[in-house]
C-alpha cells in the first residue's frame, strides 16, 4: 500500500453510483466529495467490495464543503453543484495491515486469571492460597462468564463487519471481586452508515449474548449444586449477599425441573457457579439496554426513533433515582449502611452523563423499516424479563 491513497479506485471507477466533483488525499485517507446517484447508503454497499480489494474501509460523511485546496475532477456546469456546495464524502480508510493485536490477548490472559481466581476462590470456596492448583477447576465458570460477554460483544462485531463499519475485537476488562471481571467493550472506529447499520450493531450484541446466557443458565442448571464448606457457613462474615433471580432465570429454571434434570439445592449447599454466570449474562443485558447514550438500548432507540431518543434518554436517570429511592425508604436497612439502592443511584448519575453526551448519529438519517422496528420492541421485552428491582440484597449472617 502506498500510504498516500495512490491506489484507491479512480474517480471514474465510481461512475454510475457516485458522482465525484472533488478528491482529497491526506496521509493515506481519500475522501471523494460529491454526490450520490443512488440511495446513500446503497452508494455504499455497493462500493465497499470494490474498495476492500484495494485494501480500503468506506463510509460515508455529510460535508457542508469540501476543504480548500482539493482535487478537482469534474468541471463546473456539468450539470452538479461545485465542489463547494457538495454534502457528501465518501472516505476510504487504509484498514489495519494485521498482526497480533497484543492489548486484546493481553487483556483476555489477565481477566482470565482473575475470572479463575475469584472463581475459585468465592464460587467453589477453594482455599486457593493453601492449595493453588485447585485454581483451575473454576474452569467452568470462567468459560461460562467470559463466553457470555465474548459472545455479546462478538455479536456486535460481526454487525459492524458486516456494514463495512471499522471496529476493533473485543477488550476485555479485569476485576478481581465477584465476578472477576468488569465486561468486555468493543471500540468503534468508523462512521455509522445508516439508521439500519446502527440498529443492527446495537441489537446483535443483546440478542447474541442472549442465546448464550440462556444456553449458559440451562447448563448450569443441570450442573450439581456446591457443596458449602463448614468452614464457609461458620466462618466469621457478619453479613452476606443474597441475589435475587429475574422471570428469565425463573422461567429456566422452572424447565428445567420441569423435566426432571438437575438436583435442587440443599441446606449446606449453593447452586453451581455456572448458574450465577448466567444471572450475571442477564443483569448485564439489562443494564445494555438501556435506552440512553452509546448503550446498545440508547442505540436501538435511536434507530426507531430517530432525534426523539434524546427525550427519551432524559428521562431515564429520573427513573432510576426514583427506583433508588423507592428501595431506600421501603428496604430495611442493611447491615453495612448501604444497600441495592445505591446501585440504582450508580447508574442513574452513569445514565445522566451518557444521556448528556448524546447518541450515536447514523450518516444517513432515515426511518428504520418495520421488521427492525419489531426486532427492537422484542428485544426490550427480553431485556425487562432480565430485570429484577433488587438484584441482591445485604443481610446479616
Amino acid at each position: 500500500m502506498s500510504g498516500h491513497g495512490d491506489d484507491a479506485p479512480s474517480p471514474d471507477e465510481l461512475a454510475g453510483v457516485f458522482h465525484v466533483a472533488a478528491v482529497d488525499r491526506t496521509d493515506g485517507t481519500v475522501r471523494y466529495f460529491g454526490e450520490p446517484l443512488v440511495r446513500p447508503d446503497a452508494a455504499v454497499e455497493t462500493l465497499r467490495p470494490q474498495f476492500a480489494q484495494s485494501g480500503y474501509s468506506l463510509s460515508l460523511e455529510r460535508q457542508p464543503a469540501p476543504p480548500s485546496p482539493v482535487q478537482s475532477v469534474r468541471p463546473a456546469g456539468d450539470g452538479f453543484d461545485t465542489p463547494r456546495t457538495q454534502q457528501y464524502a465518501l472516505v476510504a480508510e487504509p484498514k489495519d495491515s494485521g498482526g497480533v493485536p497484543w492489548l486484546n490477548v493481553g487483556l483476555l490472559v489477565a481477566t482470565v486469571a482473575s475470572t479463575l481466581f475469584v472463581g475459585a476462590s468465592s464460587w467453589y470456596y477453594i482455599p486457593v492460597t493453601e492449595q493453588p492448583l485447585r485454581l483451575f477447576e473454576a474452569w467452568p465458570f470462567v468459560v461460562a462468564m467470559l463466553g457470555v460477554l465474548g459472545i455479546h460483544e462478538l455479536g456486535h462485531y460481526a454487525a459492524a463487519r458486516y456494514h463495512g463499519v471499522d471496529v476493533t475485537l473485543p477488550y476485555f476488562i479485569p476485576f478481581p471481586s465477584l465476578l472477576g471481571t468488569m465486561g468486555a467493550v468493543i471500540n468503534i472506529r468508523g462512521r455509522i452508515p445508516s439508521r439500519r447499520a446502527l440498529f443492527d450493531i446495537g441489537v446483535a450484541g443483546p440478542l447474541a449474548g442472549l442465546v448464550a446466557t440462556v444456553a449458559v443458565t440451562l447448563v448450569g442448571f443441570t450442573l450439581d449444586p456446591i457443596q458449602v464448606p463448614q468452614r464457609v457457613r461458620e466462618g466469621a462474615s457478619q453479613y452476606a449477599i443474597n441475589f435475587h433471580d429475574p422471570l428469565l432465570m425463573q422461567a429456566i429454571e422452572g424447565f428445567v425441573r420441569a423435566l426432571g434434570i438437575g438436583t435442587a439445592v440443599g441446606p449446606t449447599e449453593a447452586v453451581h457457579p455456572v448458574v450465577f454466570a448466567g444471572w450475571a449474562g442477564m443483569f448485564f443485558t439489562f443494564l445494555n439496554l438501556l435506552p440512553v447514550g452509546q448503550l446498545d438500548g440508547g442505540h436501538i432507540v435511536r434507530s426507531i426513533v430517530g432525534q426523539r431518543q434524546e427525550t427519551i434518554a432524559a428521562a431515564v436517570p429520573g427513573g432510576l433515582f426514583a427506583l433508588a429511592g423507592f428501595l431506600y425508604f421501603t428496604q430495611d436497612a442493611p447491615p453495612i449502611g448501604f444497600g441495592v439502592w445505591t446501585l440504582w443511584v450508580f447508574w442513574g448519575l452513569l445514565a445522566a452523563g451518557m444521556a448528556y453526551a448524546g447518541p450515536a448519529r447514523p450518516t444517513v438519517d432515515e426511518p428504520l423499516d418495520r421488521w427492525r422496528t419489531v426486532l427492537g420492541v422484542v428485544t426490550f421485552g427480553l431485556g425487562l424479563a432480565c430485570f429484577t428491582p433488587i438484584p441482591f440484597e445485604i443481610v446479616a449472617a
